[in-house]
């Protein structure tokens, strides 16, 4: 490799770790083959701009432009010949592109540690969420609580102060799911004022139709962004008909995993039925 490919390279490494840091998306994009340019990356965030070169400068601006649509579709890669997006560039029509996602591994906060709280959190770390799990109560976040092999990447919170610890535990938003499941009515709605202009990317809580449209009539009054309001899932989860605590974390998960993922939450079988 030359110095100046060196370069380009350890340029864009730290151009992902910065992504990463931050929480935020981008799609790196590599030329597979089909020209001289192959094993060329360019990196291009959500705000358009781009790291890197492909080789072609016209290629540059068309695959950023494509790299755009691929960040909306939430697919995790997705292999193209230029001809498929750039048909103006009939030299490179049969070259072929990766696209893929850059972004920091899901994280989900839980509010509240109680049968709930501790049945998603132990299944969101199977799935593969990098999972905080908050409660006032210390005795209900201790590691002999959370000790399978599974288990030990669970970051485990006894707050002092429910506001402070959720909205450090949420950050800037990026990526992140918060389910507030606490004890009580009185928790739920302190945990949904911490968080509820932190703009995360999902926000449910648990409690019945009538008490939660309470709690976000009571916040809206307190004056609290409407617009931001209308996206707290509430009450959170997917209907499945679900009765125990394991099955109502399934239930919220889903949710989470659909609204991440971009799914509807039907059937899969549902065009049959047509």
């Amino acid at each position: 490799m030359t110095d100046t490919a060196q370069s380009v390279s350890d340029n864009l490494s730290e151009k992902i770790r910065t992504v990463l840091a931050d929480g935020a998306t981008a799609s790196l994009v590599t030329f597979v083959e089909g020209g001289e340019s192959t094993g060329a990356k360019l990196l291009v965030t959500t705000d358009g701009s781009h790291d890197g070169d492909l080789g072609n400068d016209e290629l540059n601006r068309a695959a950023a432009s494509e790299a755009a649509k691929f960040l909306n579709t939430r697919q995790d890669a997705r292999m193209l010949r230029v001809g498929e997006f750039a048909p103006e560039l009939k030299s490179l029509a049969e070259a072929q592109l990766l696209f893929e996602r850059i972004e920091a591994e899901p994280r989900l906060v839980i509010a509240g540690a109680g049968h709930v709280g501790a049945s998603l959190a132990r299944l969101a770390a199977l799935v593969g969420y990098r999972v905080t799990l908050i409660d006032d109560r210390a005795e209900f976040v201790t590691r002999a609580l959370f000790s399978a092999p599974s288990e030990q990447a669970i970051d485990l919170i006894a707050a002092d102060n429910w506001t402070d610890r959720l909205r450090y535990a949420v950050g800037n938003g990026r990526g992140v799911s918060v389910a507030i499941v606490t004890r009580g009515h009185k928790q739920d709605e302190d945990c949904l004022r911490a968080i509820a202009s932190a703009n995360p990317d999902y926000i449910g809580m648990i409690g019945s139709k009538r008490r939660t449209n309470i709690v976000l009539e009571k916040l809206r009054e307190e004056g609290f962004d409407p617009d931001a309001l209308m996206k707290v899932r509430a009450p959170i989860g997917l209907d499945i008909g679900a009765v125990s605590p394991e099955e109502v974390a399934l239930a919220i998960l889903a949710e989470i995993v659909a609204e991440r993922r971009g799914g509807g939450g039907a059937p899969l079988s549902s065009w049959r039925r047509r």
